[in-house]
């Protein structure tokens, strides 16, 4: 049974993982028969978005790792304590958590940083040949670790602001439909655009189903 570690940055579109996009990414798993496990770093929030107003909330902080076991219904790792050789696979599901806290793109764009866990599991996976997927924003994070080094392929979609930061970090934008995912059959990387595109859940889904068929079919 494949193993994969499903990588959020939170809970919530505006400050967290997208949750429609994370929970589709488990139920395809699931579905699929693959063993899962999420994961997320053990760090403050860049900030707190009340979603409700769609506004930050002065003063309040929250822990990314605490807020994405709202998600993980609790049975959550620390990414710090995460050793890549025990997945097969890892998933990195989008909302600007993916872009706050997991890097800083929402704020500094191609000339963003990446957490430090964040990059170590993603340069340990590529260099073991494991399959890794990115949702939605989360693209932008293997431009920049991956990008200069491999020219990898991905996809946000067809948004050209995003596909030519994608396109400076070093990475090649594809376009993609919603409902489907880009598979860079060489550096073994699958993305689809799910929010950057869609207009309901269900055709998220569509694009995140076909991504994790494609993580497991490279996983074997």
């Amino acid at each position: 049974m494949a193993k994969v570690g499903v990588i959020l940055a939170g809970c919530g579109v505006f400050d967290g993982s997208e949750i429609h996009e994370a929970v589709c990414t488990l139920l395809a798993l699931s579905q699929a028969g693959a063993e899962y496990r999420c994961l997320a770093p053990n760090t403050p929030q860049m900030h707190v978005v009340d979603h409700l107003k769609g506004q930050p909330v002065p003063g309040e902080s929250r822990n990314v790792l605490t807020e994405a076991a709202r998600i993980a219904r609790g049975d959550i790792v620390p990414l710090s304590d995460v050793a890549v050789a025990d997945y097969d696979a890892f998933i990195f599901p989008g909302g600007f958590g993916a872009a706050k806290n997991l890097c800083t793109y929402a704020f500094e764009g191609e000339s963003c940083s990446v957490q430090r866990d964040v990059e170590r599991v993603i340069r340990e996976a590529h260099a073991a040949k494991k399959p890794l997927a990115f949702i939605c924003i989360a693209p932008v994070i293997a431009a920049k670790v991956l990008g200069k080094e491999t020219g990898v392929k991905l996809t946000i979609g067809d948004d050209p602001e995003t596909a030519k930061a994608i396109d400076l970090m070093g990475g090649n934008h594809l376009t993609c439909p919603v409902r489907r995912a880009t598979v860079d059959e060489e550096h073994r990387i699958v993305s689809t655009p799910a929010y950057m595109k869609a207009t309901s859940i269900a055709e998220v889904y569509e694009g995140v189903k076909w991504t994790v068929d494609e993580v497991l079919k490279l996983i074997g």
